[in-house]
């Protein structure tokens, strides 16, 4: 199959690529593209026939995306034995997403900033994106099912009001099973919250397992301080663990930056490589195997990060 190769070179800077540098104006929606006369690799970590795809994000060392790398400029590992890269392209399919948004007392006069950072993500919307919306205090609802019309979510979030206890990890768990109504290739999670879970039904383990066992990824606002109890001081780590295993991130900030943030994220995903290759010797044994990928940085560029789910699990015979 055909792989359309990626863009030349160029890194998001403030002067040439405004748009994907925060603070240098809003990020304006894509217009929607015609349809693609040929199949693209889907952005999802996939095993068929052996062939796994690897969504991959890069950032410079100021935190803004990379684009125009090349296929040389990456190297690819599983269970430590480099992989021989077989497909590569750059990834802007539309992409479902779902905002799990904390209402719980906790977050008090964090909440106005909050929805603000949702309005922010949603500027970044492509035309066919599609979203939903669980909210969360003593427990989760889905308030706004899949839809492309992100006025109703902006409406939702303006009455919404801070009470009751934390259901983070319930939260995650009822958006993983309507993420499963969405026919998109690429899907992913936004959570908004201070993380400190205290009322749900489901353990940071299983919820953990659901997530590495999924094909969505995952990003967290952590919106932290004001608190001391010992489930909000473990808030930023339970965050980031989930996060980090997708191939997503947690972003730490003080509610001032929250917008800002949102639309980094925004410009993220939907700024990603995708990376594929044939595992050599791979066993069918239903077993976790852990991926590593590695930038190889174009002459005058240094310091490149990348994000990438971390593993898989293996088809069983």
């Amino acid at each position: 199959m055909p792989i359309p190769r990626s863009i030349p070179l160029t890194v998001a800077f403030g002067l040439m690529a405004p748009l994907a540098f925060l603070g240098q104006g809003p990020v304006q929606p894509r217009p929607k593209k015609a349809a693609p006369a040929e199949t693209r690799p889907q952005a999802t970590i996939r095993v068929d026939t052996n062939l796994i795809l690897v969504p991959v994000s890069v950032n410079d060392s100021l935190n803004r995306p990379v684009t125009g790398l090349e296929r040389e400029n990456f190297r690819v590992f599983e269970d430590k034995v480099e992989q021989k890269i077989a497909q590569f392209a750059m990834d802007d399919d539309p992409v479902a997403v779902g905002l799990v948004f904390d209402t719980s007392g906790s977050m008090g006069s964090k909440l106005q900033r909050s929805r603000m950072a949702a309005v922010q993500f949603f500027k970044t919307a492509n035309a066919e994106d599609e979203f939903f919306l669980v909210e969360f205090d003593s427990s989760p609802r889905l308030e706004v099912p899949l839809t492309r019309d992100v006025g109703q979510i902006e409406n939702q979030l303006t009455f919404s009001q801070s009470k009751g206890s934390t259901a983070l990890l319930d939260a995650i768990y009822l958006a993983l099973h309507e993420m499963k109504h969405s026919k998109k290739n690429k899907k992913a999670l936004l959570i908004i919250s201070d993380g400190g879970d205290n009322h749900s039904r489901y353990s940071a383990t299983e919820v953990r397992n659901l997530v590495r066992e999924s094909d969505v990824l995952v990003y967290s606002i952590g919106v932290f301080g004001g608190g001391g109890s010992p489930e909000e001081a473990g808030g930023p780590g339970l965050l980031a663990n989930i996060s980090e295993q997708t191939g997503g991130r947690m972003f730490e900030a003080n509610p001032a930056e929250l917008p800002d943030i949102a639309q980094k994220i925004g410009v993220e995903l939907r700024n990603r490589y995708v990376i594929g290759y044939s595992a050599q010797n791979q066993p069918h044994d239903g077993k976790y195997h852990r991926i590593q990928v590695v930038i190889v940085p174009p002459r005058g560029l240094r310091q490149l990060r990348a994000h990438w789910r971390t593993g898989y699990n293996a088809p069983v015979e």
